[in-house]
């Protein structure tokens, strides 16, 4: 009997082992995953109307922000690798997105990060100037995060930002639904990926006892990724005549 219940143990253990890796890897990569089919989609077609670059501003924000909140307090390692990976992955949209963008422009006017033009923030014509504003800020945060990593309400509030930032991340598409009384450009696919993907990730939030900036942000991205589909359901059960003034696409996300 003793030998049978040892030899269980032997086979439950490499088994929950092998569960907790497989949990820690979808943490690091799934994040990114929507992303591939949107890559090729603009690779494919050269054209990046349906994809907001605000996405990716939101997302390293978020991103650059959790990962210096782990310096002030710990927590799982797949969840700081899983920051990295998005980073690198909202970078090289950036880098496709600008390229397609600056082909199809017939405008032939520069814009740069050095202008400080708040009119056209974001709007860059080259990808080096996305690289300086994103250094810019990380220095500042982390030069900040330096001088006040020892108060406890900074640290904490530096966390709820940071998945309050990710949390917020469906709100442009939101809007845009809204604005042009449709969906037209949104990969439903993509959505789906999302709305799915989040509800592991507050499930491995709460199951892991994460700290509860994450799970709570967690639920509140499933509630945004919902609505989104919801939006999707309902303009194209009943159709309706799109507004007059379309948000141009440089404020679109497509999921």
């Amino acid at each position: 009997m003793e030998e049978s219940l040892g030899s269980l143990e032997l086979f439950v253990l490499p088994v929950g082992k092998l569960a907790s890796w497989t949990a820690a890897a979808a943490m690091m990569f799934g994040g990114m995953l929507p992303y591939i089919p949107q890559y090729r989609d603009i690779k494919r077609t050269q054209n990046a109307e349906g994809f907001s670059i605000y996405v990716c501003l939101v997302l390293l924000v978020a991103n650059i922000l959790r990962i210096l909140f782990w310096f002030g307090r710990y927590f799982e390692p797949p969840l700081l690798l899983q920051s990295i990976i998005m980073i690198i992955t909202m970078l090289v949209m950036l880098k496709l997105c600008t390229a397609v963008r600056m082909t199809n422009e017939l405008t032939t006017r520069r814009r740069a990060f050095s202008d400080f033009d708040l009119q056209y923030f974001w709007l860059w014509s080259r990808f080096i100037d996305y690289i300086q504003c994103v250094l810019t800020f990380t220095v500042v945060a982390a030069y900040i995060t330096y001088l006040l990593i020892d108060s406890s309400l900074f640290v904490e509030t530096l966390g709820f930002f940071a998945v309050f930032t990710e949390a917020m991340l469906g709100t442009p598409q939101l809007y845009r639904n809204y604005e042009n009384k449709s969906t037209e450009g949104m990969s439903i696919t993509m959505v789906l990926m999302w709305a799915s993907g989040d509800t592991f990730k507050t499930a491995y939030f709460i199951l892991n006892q994460a700290p509860f900036q994450f799970w709570i942000c967690g639920l509140l991205q499933v509630c945004v990724d919902i609505t989104i589909l919801f939006q999707a359901y309902y303009y194209e059960r009943y159709p309706q005549k799109p507004s007059s003034h379309t948000v141009p696409f440089t404020s679109t996300k497509a999921l």
